[in-house]
């Protein structure tokens, strides 16, 4: 069995100020690698996470750039180079929800904004980051999707769409880059004790403490940061030399559900 290490890699990690971002920045931290924290707005808990990773013995600093803003991606991908040398992973999370209306009474402007940051924001980056990646041996690029593609539930198509489209843009890079030593995955939670995940919950449920699902849920809870995270960190390790273009779900063998 190989032991989990990623010294001497760097990671570019997007929307890592929090939640599950967050997560899987410290986990890559803790195996080794050095942290690129990119973040929106929230400037305080971008550093917070770069002092967690800190703290964890590795270098992080924080790019503050919209994955949906062409000039701010370039600047951020080419300071890190700067900065740390080649990244050898990129980890596109970032992402925002849906209003959760009906296609009737969605328009076509958020559609447009929910495929910029999770598809279109995903490929700016992969696009941006390949240079770098392809100057290694090996080098990773996940997706982070959703269980929302599983089933595309009613009142949730922005979110079914563009995580859907970043799922299609993932199978179509891994067999692109698999000459250039390149593996790219898809790691997709369910719902996750996060921002995002306890708006959604309590959107649903009308109470505020997602634990009052855990219940619901295999294992007698609802899935963390780090449960994703400890997918990634498999998937962009030695402990996987052979996996990709492959998808794997954080959702208690398909039993995860709250409504």
């Amino acid at each position: 069995m190989t032991d989990i290490t990623l010294a001497g890699r760097t990671a570019l990690v997007t929307g890592a100020s929090r939640g599950i971002g967050r997560g899987i920045a410290l986990a890559l931290a803790g195996a080794g690698a050095d942290i690129a924290v990119n973040y929106t707005r929230d400037g305080e808990a971008a550093a917070e996470t770069v002092a967690g990773v800190i703290a964890l013995g590795r270098k992080a600093r924080a790019y503050q750039a919209s994955v949906a803003d062409e000039a701010a991606s370039a600047a951020m991908v080419a300071a890190i180079e700067a900065d740390f040398g080649p990244m050898s992973i990129l980890i596109n999370n970032a992402g925002i929800a849906s209003r959760g209306k009906t296609v009737a009474d969605t328009d076509a402007a958020e559609v447009e904004k929910l495929l910029a940051i999770h598809a279109v924001g995903a490929h700016r980056l992969s696009r941006l980051a390949l240079p770098q990646l392809r100057r290694h041996e090996r080098s990773d690029i996940i997706v982070i999707s959703s269980v929302a593609t599983l089933n595309h539930a009613a009142n949730g198509a922005p979110y079914n769409m563009a995580k859907a489209a970043a799922e299609a843009l993932a199978l179509t890079l891994a067999k692109e880059e698999v000459r250039s030593g390149v593996r790219v995955n898809i790691v997709a939670p369910s719902l996750t004790v996060s921002d995002m995940g306890e708006r959604l919950a309590r959107a649903i449920t009308g109470q505020d403490d997602i634990h009052h699902l855990d219940a619901k849920f295999p294992f007698g809870r609802v899935p963390t940061p780090d449960d994703v995270a400890a997918a990634v960190l498999w998937f962009v390790s030695d402990a996987n030399p052979y996996c990709s273009g492959q998808k794997l779900n954080i959702d208690g063998a398909g039993q995860a559900s709250f409504r």
